[in-house]
């Protein structure tokens, strides 16, 4: 039987990667683009759409010509699947010229709406429909700031001219020339705007944010035919998109979280941590999100997450701003270097703090700093804050479903750093897997295009594919523990 090729793009804050895998979910082919994202003034982080969109064209370009350049025909792509960075959108108009830079997910820029929209009384309805909380980190709030604040913005959405969509939409949008304007419910389920139980868009919501006229896409399965695109002439005819979702859920499907406990964290700029909670949205009481994790047209499942919004953004602060390394690769010696943190905490709210604690408006800090701290203290307090806050978040979603999961899956580039990993290991007392694999978005969603596409029956075939690259088992560590102590009496204090 002839192979069946699937293209992935997986389209993410600081880049774009492109993988083609084959039906065993075997890598074929990689190419990969950095992104450019700018950091302004205000707490406003932004990226030009158009931007990306080549961003994605000159990853497939790259991942193309590897694919070629190793005997294989591009003609023998059968699907293409997307992941996307979640809540950062685009608005456009018809003839697909977007309106404003895209709005990045770390945008702070609609505090103060968030806390309007509180006083109000939104807040339980927004939670009971959407499963979210009223927080800058959704994309509701940011565009109801863009309507409030670029008179341009709020012309069109009252004519009803304005295109809203997440980066899937966008770039689906691009791919077919304007043809589809459709997302999945895992992406729709992250803008503020979504029932999550009657799987539509929320009339009443949108008006109380004062939305009406956006032109939102049509929400679909995961797994499901989202139209043609030959990717603007890479590929040799028009293949079909077949499978999106965001890039978390792509990773917890790429890791297999397909039962009730099951949960998996990805380490990247921030940490998205979600735990399977099955075929029904229940309300959280500990600060986690409900969200849909992933769907097919038979099948819709449901996870807590928690968001943490700085992790590998700490280490990369660390580096640019305090100059206390060059390489990420230099952390985990520097943490050896030194038996414990010296009493130093970074807490790195730099964006303010997600999961449980959702305080968008706090700051980071250091504490604990004397004459005997050195550098390598201030990187190993700048490590220890990652699984700090993994714990916090696992221990939440523990009281809220009153199961801790047995092992937690972990992927992304800090991943690489054995000291993180076995400290997370140590103070979760659960063991760390992670997959053997660096771009499991990719292949979730590689997997979602290929339900999509006919290619496979269902998720079984998928346990297979995922495979262990190294466990990491816990062990006892006082001070570790002391160490979470002193972090949670630090977050008090603050």
């Amino acid at each position: 039987m002839k192979n069946k090729y699937i293209l992935a793009i997986a389209q993410g804050t600081s880049s774009t990667k492109t993988l083609i895998f084959d039906q065993k979910g075997k890598v074929m082919a990689r190419g990969t683009e950095p992104l450019v994202t700018s950091y302004l003034d205000g707490g406003l982080v932004e990226q030009d759409p158009r931007g990306i969109w080549e961003n994605v064209r000159s990853s497939a370009n790259r991942c193309l010509w590897d694919f070629k350049s190793k005997g294989f025909d591009p003609a023998d792509i059968s699907a293409i699947g997307i992941s996307n960075q979640r809540e950062t959108f685009v608005i456009w108009d018809a003839a697909g010229r977007p309106l404003h830079p895209a709005v990045v997910w770390q945008c702070k820029r609609s505090v103060s709406i968030c806390q309007d929209l509180r006083a109000a009384g939104l807040e339980e309805l927004v939670r009971a429909r959407t499963g979210l909380i009223i927080d800058p980190y959704f994309s509701a709030t940011k565009l109801k700031w863009l309507k409030d604040h670029v008179a341009s913005i709020r012309a069109s959405i009252d004519a009803g001219e304005a295109y809203f969509g997440t980066i899937d939409s966008w770039l689906l949008y691009c791919m077919t020339e304007g043809r589809v304007h459709a997302t999945d419910h895992s992406n729709a389920s992250r803008t503020l705007m979504f029932d999550i139980h009657r799987l539509q868009w929320d009339e009443e919501l949108i008006a109380a944010f004062g939305l009406k006229g956006i032109r939102l896409p049509e929400v679909r399965p995961g797994a499901d035919h989202f139209g043609y695109t030959d990717l603007d002439g890479l590929l040799p005819c028009r293949v079909p998109v077949t499978g999106m979702l965001g890039d978390s859920h792509a990773a917890a499907f790429g890791e297999c979280c397909f039962s009730a406990g099951e949960a998996k964290a990805t380490l990247g700029t921030g940490c998205s941590i979600l735990m399977n909670i099955g075929e029904r949205p229940m309300p959280s009481k500990n600060g986690m999100v409900t969200t849909i994790c992933w769907s097919t047209k038979d099948e819709v499942c449901y996870a807590y997450e928690g968001v943490i919004v700085s992790c590998g953004s700490t280490l990369q602060w660390v580096s640019e701003k305090l100059g206390l390394f060059r390489d990420p690769r230099q952390t985990e010696a520097m943490a050896h270097a030194v038996s414990d943190s010296g009493g130093v905490v970074l807490v790195p709210a730099f964006s303010g703090l997600g999961s449980p604690h959702w305080q968008a408006d706090r700051r980071a800090s250091i504490t604990g700093i004397g004459f005997e701290t050195t550098k390598e203290h201030i990187v190993r307090a700048a490590l220890e804050s990652i699984p700090y806050q993994i714990r916090d978040v696992i221990d939440a979603m523990a009281a809220d479903a009153g199961i801790r999961p047995d092992i937690l899956k972990v992927d992304g580039g800090i991943t690489a750093n054995t000291f993180v990993m076995q400290f997370l290991a140590d103070l979760l007392e659960r063991p760390v897997d992670m997959i053997g694999m660096p771009d499991v978005s990719a292949m979730g969603a590689a997997f979602m295009a290929g339900l999509g596409a006919g290619v496979y029956a269902d998720t079984s075939v998928f346990r297979g594919m995922s495979c262990v690259q190294e466990r990491m088992e816990p062990k006892a560590a006082p001070m570790v523990m002391e160490g979470y102590a002193r972090w949670r009496k630090e977050l008090s204090r603050i």
